[in-house]
């Protein structure tokens, strides 16, 4: 990056990772500004302007070993990354450098990383399926072609895992490419999916962006927008389907709010800044389809306290097309994925655009295990005897309903030792609709637990 002389400013403090600068000029805010320490660069986002000459900025790099009176340069420029197709296969960070020990990316072209959505004219509607192999998810909650779907669960109950398994499920059925975000993760889980997408060789139709835990608040709040600058190049040099996936959009309000503190604004709705929504917006309006290619989103939102009534759980949720919600109290019986097939929905979850067969069988999967919920309760205290011959049938059939749902993943399969499998979305509504008509009673739950499609 090219630097203006003479300096533009000097440091005039430095306090973690937010520092003022005495400027000869105010750049504009949001400007990129250089802290050259001998050979060290420091690169900081303006936030603010205090007073005529002095502004404050949030740091990108880890500030000790600044000093006052350094000279900062005007970049002339937001914060921006270079772009060209050679980035499928690599690993950045939020600067579009490489952390894969390859040279870095031409840089020819750049995009600023903070840019408006497309024009409203340009936009095309999300309005198909698309088909996971997931039994639970194609048939309950479909994921929307273009659209945006939220993984949502507290601590534990398998957010990563299942959207690594849709990673590679949709490298093997959708001819387009991926990019990851990773906000806010631990290296340990950014080398485990380097690795996994080179063994199943779907890493040279990918792309991945990490901020790590233990970098700046302003790395892991602005990584998101540079893996999602990445996508929108890929999406329209490339005119293809871009699969972009965040893990995990909570930590990208986490920095917000740190940010936010660290500037001094008053906190708002439980501790959250007062510009939530704002930020999650900024975000999510970018991902979305035109005519040039589709950006379809699958984000990991982590439920604190497994709270869906959280002010960033509610932010997030207003967004998005498809639903996921991931239960403690499913993954306790042993139910994996640990999906609520009652709790999650789908924007698209309608005869006319599913169709008139997976609408209906959906809609009696629901009926089946809703009613089981209801009588779990006189189940346990007087036991199933007590219940009407239809009702102990209903259950009967809604716990293999349930069982049937579970599914062993490919991504898991060097732990568990069950190799992966892929259930076409036909093959699903077929079990489905066997199970609740009785064709399937001869099995016992056992048998329908954790296996691909029934024998016929």
């Amino acid at each position: 990056m090219t630097t203006i002389q003479p300096p533009a400013g000097r440091l005039e403090s430095a306090q973690g990772p937010v520092i003022d600068i005495r400027c000869d000029y105010l750049p504009p805010l949001g400007q990129a500004l250089d802290v050259v320490d001998g050979g060290d660069r420091y690169v900081a986002v303006v936030y603010q302007h205090l007073d005529p000459g002095l502004v404050r900025a949030i740091s990108l790099h880890a500030t000790s070993g600044l000093r006052r009176g350094l000279p900062v340069y005007d970049s002339g420029a937001p914060l921006h990354v270079p772009v060209d197709k050679s980035c499928l296969g690599r690993m950045l960070n939020v600067f579009g450098a490489p952390l894969d020990g390859s040279p870095p990316l031409p840089s020819h072209t750049y995009r600023n990383i903070l840019a408006n959505p497309p024009a409203l004219e340009e936009t095309l509607p999300p309005n198909r399926i698309m088909e996971t192999g997931i039994k639970v998810i194609d048939l309950l909650c479909p994921f929307v072609r273009g659209g945006k779907t939220g993984l949502f669960g507290g601590a534990g109950v398998g957010k990563t895992v299942l959207m690594m398994e849709f990673m590679h499920a949709v490298s093997e059925s959708l001819q387009g490419v991926s990019v990851f975000a990773g906000v806010g993760e631990r290296m340990r889980e950014g080398h485990e999916l380097w690795h996994e997408m080179q063994d199943a060789g779907v890493l040279s139709r990918a792309l991945l962006v990490f901020g790590q835990m233990n970098e700046s608040p302003g790395v892991r709040f602005h990584v998101g927008y540079t893996a999602l600058t990445y996508a929108e190049y890929l999406r329209d040099s490339l005119e293809t389907e871009v699969l972009f996936l965040m893990d995990n959009v909570f930590r990208f309000v986490q920095a917000g709010s740190e940010i936010s503190g660290l500037l001094g604004r008053l906190p708002a709705t439980v501790g959250y800044q007062p510009t939530l929504l704002t930020e999650v917006a900024s975000l999510q309006e970018r991902i979305i389809s035109t005519r040039r290619g589709a950006v379809t989103a699958v984000e990991a939102v982590y439920v604190p306290a497994d709270d869906m009534s959280d002010p960033a759980v509610a932010a997030i949720l207003g967004h998005l097309d498809s639903v996921v919600i991931l239960s403690r109290q499913q993954a306790a019986k042993g139910i994996y994925p640990a999906v609520d097939p009652l709790a999650s929905t789908s924007r698209i979850m309608d005869h006319h655009v599913l169709g008139k067969q997976h609408y209906q069988v959906a809609r009696a999967v629901r009926e089946h295990l809703s009613r089981y919920r209801e009588l779990e309760d006189i189940i346990a205290m007087l036991g199933i005897e007590e219940l009407s011959a239809e009702d102990r049938l209903i259950v009967e059939r809604a716990r293999k309903l349930q069982r049937y749902l579970t599914q062993p993943f490919h991504v898991v399969a060097d732990h568990s030792g069950v190799p992966g499998v892929r259930v076409p979305l036909g093959q699903t509504l077929a079990d489905c609709d066997a199970l609740m008509a009785g064709r399937h009673d001869q099995l016992n739950e056992d048998q329908c637990y954790m296996q691909g499609a029934l024998p016929s």
